[in-house]
């Protein structure tokens, strides 16, 4: 196991791009579907799908989709569909997630609550569940409706549990972990596990650990970035999390640590309805101070390898190889 940790914290230039270099033209097949499923003879529909296919980001879970599908040579041509869907789903939740949240900006571009109207937003995630969904049930599987559908109703019991959360700085590790699970890793695992299924059923059970995984380290890595990166390198402010008085591993593993004094800045700025730029940078020093960032990394690299070892005993093929270094990537993920 020291040998793969090692591995895993050791930097890599595995890009995304290399990692989809096995799947780069079933992803451009993917781009063309996504707007086929979404096309609808209306104008308001047209211009609003126009701006999320931009907003569609790195392509990740699709991609884990088609390299699942790709892990033992054999790929059922419907994950493109598959693939299609996965995404969608995804930008359904990020749509709803940006209105729930008041969001202006995502990935550099307006969301689309502020472009347009929190009631377009709502309606227009749900107007991409709906489509994802009937081109779901269009593949006549019902196994693979089962599993995505279950994803849905996860994503939305994670979105719950985050605004339920009414004592912030209370809310614990298990409570945390269950909630990235909902909200992350169930899709992530999902993608792996319904992209096994269209090409490599046998791998079904281990492709759907591997998602499971990589969703957590995926999620805390993103969490770390809140607190270490710039506006230019992720898209968004750092500390946004904090400015929307959302807690996540690295202030929940400080808080313990935390003196009389530091905890009263801490309760201040979750005391105070809009955060300065002080307050934020004052927290995030308190939080590294304590050493929450490098517990959150500890778990990170956990979860990580925990994705590794799911991979053992896959077939030595292209996708098996790119899967391996999507944990890099994950892991040391600048944007």
């Amino acid at each position: 196991m020291s040998g793969v940790a090692t591995r895993i914290r050791t930097p890599t230039t595995s890009a995304l791009h290399d990692i989809q270099s096995p799947v780069r033209e079933r992803l451009e097949d993917v781009v063309v579907e996504m707007r086929r499923i979404v096309s609808a003879d209306l104008p308001m529909i047209e211009q609003v799908s126009g701006h999320l296919l931009q907003m569609r980001g790195k392509m990740f879970r699709p991609t884990l989709a088609l390299l699942a599908s790709e892990t033992d040579g054999t790929p059922d041509p419907r994950v493109v569909t598959l693939a299609s869907v996965v995404e969608l789903m995804h930008l359904a939740s990020l749509v709803h997630d940006d209105s729930v949240d008041h969001s202006a900006l995502r990935r550099g571009l307006p969301t689309v609550n502020s472009l347009f109207s929190h009631q377009v937003s709502v309606i227009m995630g749900d107007f991409l569940y709906s489509r994802a969904l009937e081109a779901l049930v269009a593949l006549a599987d019902l196994d693979l409706l089962r599993v995505l559908t279950g994803v849905s109703s996860q994503l939305t019991i994670g979105e719950m549990r985050q605004l339920a959360a009414v004592e912030h700085l209370a809310f614990t590790e298990v409570e945390y972990e269950s909630l990235i699970e909902a909200k992350t890793a169930s899709l992530l695992s999902a993608a792996c596990e319904t992209g096994a299924m269209c090409g490599a059923m046998r791998h079904r059970t281990a492709l759907k650990r591997f998602g499971a995984r990589l969703g957590m380290a995926f999620q805390v890595a993103d969490d770390i970035l809140d607190y270490v990166e710039t506006a230019s390198v992720t898209g968004k402010p750092t500390g946004l999390d904090l400015r929307e008085h959302k807690v996540t591993l690295p202030l929940i593993a400080a808080v313990p640590k935390l003196s009389p004094a530091a905890r009263s800045r801490v309760d201040a700025l979750f005391a105070t309805e809009e955060p300065s730029d002080e307050q934020i940078h004052e927290v995030i020093g308190l939080v590294t101070e304590a050493g929450g960032i490098d517990a959150a990394r500890r778990r990170g690299e956990q979860y990580a390898l925990e994705a590794d070892a799911a991979l053992r005993g896959l077939p030595d093929t292209p996708a098996r190889a790119a899967l391996a270094d999507a944990i890099l990537y994950v892991m040391d993920r600048r944007s």
